[in-house]
């Protein structure tokens, strides 16, 4: 069993907080934003993302526990049919609190919580520079030379024979290339030396 939270409940009781949150979360999903206190915001940040997470895995268990705390077959619908497809690719952090100020009548924080739905920008991922495993005296290693071949053209030929059928015939002209390759250690050689 989770241990509950440090502090005063946002409602009455940990029934009335637990209702509370399913209610927001229904907001949420149908509204696609909320505006509420930050305290409220912050306690509906978790709840949210593990009902998404269920969303994106789909599966007839993960509807029925998204159900069980929901309550609202709608809000299920559009968070397993729309929300979920949206970020797919996503990794976590489906959900943005934005600070708004403070509510006139009593003063509290105001924050909007809202549902990032744009595309997943990836990041290029970084090539780690290759460590020089030989010591700086190394001398550098010979090249190996690799023959490849390239295939420049294929034509077709018509050939009449004496007795007049025509055969094809079909010539490829190749071209043969060396590349020379060289070993890692002796590029790391030629690095270090520069």
């Amino acid at each position: 069993m989770p241990t509950p939270t440090k502090g005063p409940r946002l409602g009455g009781g940990p029934a009335h907080e637990r209702l509370m949150l399913a209610n927001m979360s229904v907001s949420l999903f149908t509204h696609k934003s909320i505006k509420t206190t930050e305290t409220k915001a912050k306690r509906l940040r978790p709840v949210a993302e593990r009902l998404i997470t269920f969303a994106k895995r789909g599966d007839l268990h993960a509807r029925r526990r998204a159900l069980s705390i929901l309550r609202n077959k709608e809000a299920v619908h559009i968070l397993f049919a729309e929300i979920a497809p949206l970020v797919a690719e996503r990794e976590g952090g489906y959900t943005r609190i934005t600070k708004l100020g403070y509510r006139k009548g009593d003063n509290a924080p105001l924050a909007q919580i809202e549902l990032v739905l744009e595309p997943v920008n990836k990041k290029p991922a970084k090539a780690k520079p290759a460590k020089a495993e030989a010591p700086k005296a190394a001398a550098p290693v010979a090249a190996e030379v690799v023959e490849e071949v390239v295939v420049d053209e294929v034509t077709e030929e018509v050939v009449v024979d004496a007795a007049g059928e025509a055969e094809v015939e079909t010539v490829v002209e190749e071209t043969v290339v060396e590349v020379a390759e060289e070993a890692p250690a002796a590029e790391a050689a030629e690095e270090e030396a520069k």
